[in-house]
């Protein structure tokens, strides 16, 4: 048997990368970093999902930063990571310093 039969993907090296895990770091961070964006931003949710709206932001900014890293030496969706990184920055930094600023 060849090895390309054995393994089950028969596509080569390219089915190989996209099979890689670092494919969804892009889009986990964006739907984190939407989630995050819009629970720190809305006024009406803000006292219900804050704490989860920073831990979001945050979680988006870190596999979003990690989804670049892989988009750009081949895997992975590199406008999802960017836009990820930008809404969840979006989500924990805002929130994050108007809370420092009141003092709490």
């Amino acid at each position: 048997m060849s090895e390309s039969s054995v393994s089950g993907s028969g596509g080569g090296a390219m089915s190989d990368r996209g099979d890689s895990p670092a494919v969804a770091l892009g889009p986990t961070a964006v739907v984190l970093g939407v989630f995050s964006a819009i629970g720190a931003w809305v006024p009406a949710l803000v006292l219900i999902t804050l704490p989860w709206a920073v831990l979001g932001g945050a979680l988006a900014t870190v596999l979003g930063a990690m989804g670049i890293h892989h988009a750009r030496r081949g895997v992975g969706r590199l406008w999802a990571a960017v836009a990820g990184t930008a809404l969840g920055v979006l989500g924990f930094v805002g929130p994050t310093a108007l809370l420092w600023g009141f003092g709490g």
